[in-house]
């Protein structure tokens, strides 16, 4: 703790949301992470897992982050489950890569029915998009320290 990365900023709205500055519904939270709803829904059920420390993208993540990666996946799947996903089978969970990130702060997507998602969603999370990256192969790199940089 304590990098630049991690002091979060006034002008991210991520940050805005886990420190209740905006009217965002918080669905699930602990003392690391917050999960609400996509604003733009790119399925039924479309949920973001935010991270309270302020990390700015998947880019950015070590090695020593793959517990909260992993975290982050178990409340996406948490969420899931609350709101009646029935198949955890037909879901899509990942990241957005820089520079396809909306917003710069870690968050993790959680979507189901995966095989239900459109064209304009496939295209944007689905398993062919180059601008997404699931939870497993970001474990991957991280443990590899290929996709980490410092």
């Amino acid at each position: 703790m304590g990098t630049p990365d991690d002091l979060g900023n006034e002008d991210c709205l991520f940050c805005r949301i886990v420190n209740n500055q905006t009217d965002t519904e918080i669905l699930l939270s602990d003392d690391e992470l917050v999960c609400f709803r996509d604003t733009k829904p790119g399925a039924t059920h479309h949920y973001l897992v935010v991270s309270r420390t302020h990390i700015n993208n998947c880019k950015t993540l070590q090695a020593d982050r793959i517990p909260l990666v992993e975290r982050m996946e178990e409340m996406g799947r948490r969420i899931l489950k609350k709101n009646k996903v029935s198949d955890l089978n037909d879901v899509r969970m990942g990241f957005h890569v820089p520079p396809f990130s909306s917003v710069p702060h870690l968050h993790l997507h959680a979507l189901a029915p995966a095989t239900t998602m459109n064209s304009r969603s496939q295209l944007r999370y689905g398993p062919q998009s180059c601008w997404f990256i699931p939870v497993s192969p970001t474990v991957t790199c991280l443990l590899s320290s290929k996709f980490s940089s410092k």
